[in-house]
Parts: structure tokens; sequence; C-alpha cells
């Protein structure tokens, strides 16, 4: 039986594929800031999830809390980072986009540093992080939450090359999806909103098919490259 932990468990994208994991062969720790909804998670199945809760801005206490965590798997294979927050933020609020920062980049960092240098040790592992379409171009409404995202897709871009440079079987995934609906999802204007479950799904086979980036739904990948055609001087004016 394979091991996996997933962060950010307890709800949306991060839950669906908890769940997934847990019917395909995977024992699977589940992490999350709410402990009564990691609790009924694993009575859905309690044979293969091992709940610990805890809070990924809190850096102090990630080591030890995924050094538990491993112990009581047994051992990692594959580490999901689906952990992340945004918020609308008009009026540049400094609280929301320091919240967005503490989670995004500071948590973040710290959790994808320790699985690498985990994988690293062991030669082997699959690192996969849930950034997003969003971090592809700048955006007015949530200035803090696409900054955030496009400095996930450059991390995890470095950690690719590093990972190609070790020569090990060390594998990097960037997850990018669109519109899910999810609490995430805000604002006005969403289209092609796809399901956490057929999001759940695609995520899954892009794990199993150890892709590097995947879109999420595939067509999103179309918006991608428009994005990056759009002129600056067309761009501000949205």
């Amino acid at each position: 039986m394979k091991k996996a932990i997933v962060i950010g468990a307890t709800s949306g994208i991060g839950k669906g594929i908890a769940q997934l994991l847990s019917v395909n062969n995977y024992k699977v720790g589940i992490t999350g800031r709410r402990t009564e909804l990691l609790l009924a998670l694993e009575k859905e199945n309690p044979d293969t999830f091992i709940p610990k809760t805890f809070d990924i801005t809190n850096t102090t206490t990630i080591p030890q809390n995924l050094e538990e965590l491993v112990n009581a798997l047994g051992g990692l294979d594959l580490l999901i980072l689906s952990s992340g927050t945004g918020d609308l933020n008009e009026y540049l609020d400094f609280a929301i986009e320091q919240r967005t920062i503490d989670t995004n980049v500071t948590g973040f960092t710290n959790i994808v540093d320790w699985a690498f240098n985990y994988f690293k040790k062991q030669k082997s592992g699959h690192l996969v992080a849930i950034s997003s379409i969003a971090g592809l171009r700048g955006g007015r409404q949530a200035p803090a939450y696409n900054a955030t995202k496009a400095y996930q897709i450059n991390y995890l871009e470095a950690l690719r090359q590093k990972a190609h440079n070790l020569k090990i079987a060390l594998m990097v995934t960037d997850i990018r999806p669109g519109f899910v609906d999810t609490d995430m999802a805000k604002g006005e204007g969403k289209f092609w909103v796809v399901t956490v479950n057929k999001a759940s799904q695609q995520i899954f086979n892009a794990i199993q098919q150890k892709k590097k980036v995947a879109y999420i739904s595939k067509r999103w990948q179309l918006i991608a490259i428009l994005l990056k055609l759009v002129p600056r001087i067309l761009y501000d004016r949205i």
C-alpha cells in the first residue's frame, strides 16, 4: 500500500483527492485546522486515514507534525499540498493580504521544502501542489492571491529544476485549476466551473500520469495561452 499526505484535507479539492486516494490503495495522512472535519473524514475509512490537526502558517511546528505523520504512515510516497487562501480585496486591506501571504507563501514554502528534502534523502517521491491559473497574471480583485500563486508556480518550477539536476526519481507536479465549485471561487463572471468530484478525478489522473503541469479542467490551458498573449496595454484596462 502506498503512503500519501494531503495537506488541507478538511474540505474542497483536498478532501476530494484524499477520498480518491483512500479507495486506490493509498494509506493517507490527512491534515487541516479543523479537527472535527478531519475526524469525520477518518470515519469514512478508518483503515486508510490518519488525521493530524495543524495550521500550515505555524511554521515552527510543521516539520515535527509531518515527521510524526510519516512515522504513523510507515513512510511517504506522495505529498499533496492543497491548503491555500485568498479573498477579494478591493480596498487593499493589509490584514487580508498578510493572511494570504502567510498561507500561500510562508506556509507553502515550509511544506514544499520539507517534502522536497524528505524525498531527496529517500531518492524518490512525488510532490504535488495546487497553485492556480490566477498565478499567470496579476489581478485587481485579489492582488495578493494572484501574486502568491505566481510565487508558487515559479517555486515549483525551481524545484523541478533541482530534481532534474539530482537525477533521482523525484517528481514535482503543479496543478493549476480554474474555477472549482468551492468556497475559494469568489467574484463575478465565473465560467467553466467544475465540480469538486471532477476536479479531484482530473488531479488524481494527472498524478498517476506524473505530469509536470496540469490545468483543471483541461480546457483552462487555452485560457492560459490567451493570458500570456494579451498585451500589457490591454490587460491593464481589464
